[in-house]
């Protein structure tokens, strides 16, 4: 099914800004990172020293700010193509570009209403809310010049990105012998959630979504979502299987070839190059078990193409809201109770929920890592 709603009368943007998590780009970088990432949570030092170890591994270089210019290079090299006059700015939640000098830069160059995608596809705390939470902060440190940024929807189901993660997982299966490719096992990945936090969004339900379309495509009937990078005390229960357990129990049930599908991210970061190309490849290996791995979707021209067409849809007046599969394309503005933490937290204020509000008002944002 595709669903073909309409965008109302948009208003008049003046720029694009992509938002996304942030990581260290040398050893100096790691702790005061993840100070920034854990701050406000009772996490032990040591946990800290521990995760600040994978880092290590990669001399301290996180490669998504890396992936997000190339995004970038690419989307400048898209919106030209398609004559969309939208400079872009890059803002992080955690680690430099910080969203709060991102939006100081804008307020200077005159910025009065920008368009923000948040490299996150699918909706969760950290996801989506969290950004909003983030985006406020940062125009309240800017004050009464801050533009007003509004989201574009979450594009999980949105037929550019199956497209680009179909491609992807086509040539992850090339590695795969042909004759041993009818009983292919497909694994899609995506970040562990607490599972109070995973009761109140839509998380779940996307991601069996996006990963269902993608199979049915490439023709593997054989597939499971599983969930990668937990964290949190032992004892608090999160969305399983893990996927190191996965490629144990699939191993167990005979399964000679497995791919892997990080379906639940964009780009090839930390959490999927050590979570899934360090730990998850020790496993299969001490198991025996032959594993590939799908890339994200990062720069592939379907992904960079739909970011356009997002832009388009909601700058222009009755343009299609395109989405396939079961579900109908998503909402452009969040509810007031849109996918909260699971804990007390104070509500958003006003300004923060809706873009119907006072100029300058923060629609929403977004999450990756």
């Amino acid at each position: 099914m595709t669903d073909t709603l309409l965008s109302p009368s948009p208003p008049k943007y003046d720029a694009f800004l992509l938002v996304s998590f942030g990581g260290p780009e040398g050893m100096d970088d790691v702790l005061p990172f993840l100070e920034n990432v854990l701050r406000g949570r009772n996490v032990p030092h040591e946990r800290m020293v521990a995760v600040a170890h994978h880092y290590r591994q990669f001399d301290g270089i996180s490669p998504i700010n890396a992936q997000n210019r190339a995004l970038i290079a690419a989307l400048e090299a898209e919106f030209a193509a398609a004559n969309l006059d939208l400079p872009i700015y890059f803002g992080n939640r955690n680690w430099h570009p910080l969203l709060a000098d991102t939006l100081r830069q804008m307020a200077d160059d005159g910025v009065r209403h920008a368009l923000a995608f948040f490299t996150s596809i699918y909706s969760s705390y950290s996801g989506c809310r969290q950004y909003r939470e983030n985006l406020y902060a940062a125009r309240e440190a800017v004050g009464r010049h801050a533009p007003q940024i509004d989201r574009l929807r979450f594009a999980y189901n949105h037929p550019r990105f199956i497209q680009a993660n179909v491609a992807r997982v086509r040539a992850a299966m090339e590695k795969i012998p042909p004759a041993r490719r009818g009983a292919l096992h497909i694994a899609f990945t995506a970040h562990s959630l607490p599972l109070a936090q995973a009761k109140l969004c839509r998380y779940q339900e996307q991601l069996l979504e996006t990963s269902r379309l993608v199979a049915e495509a490439v023709g593997v009937p054989k597939w499971q979502l599983v969930y990668q990078s937990r964290s949190g005390p032992p004892a608090m229960p999160w969305l399983e299987p893990d996927i190191c357990d996965h490629l144990s129990t699939q191993k167990a049930a005979g399964v000679k070839d497995l791919l892997i599908a990080p379906i639940g991210f964009i780009s090839d970061h930390m959490e999927v190059v050590y979570d899934l190309d360090t730990e998850a490849r020790e496993r299969a290996d001490a198991i025996g078990l032959n594993v590939v791995r799908a890339a994200t979707v990062g720069t592939h021209p379907a992904f960079v193409r739909m970011i356009r067409d997002l832009v388009i849809e909601r700058s222009t007046a009755g343009a299609e809201r395109i989405a396939v599969g079961r579900f109908p394309a998503g909402h452009d503005v969040c509810a007031a109770d849109c996918c909260l933490s699971g804990r007390p937290t104070p509500p958003l204020p006003a300004a923060a929920q809706s873009e119907e509000s006072v100029e300058g008002t923060v629609e929403s944002l977004v999450l990756q890592k």
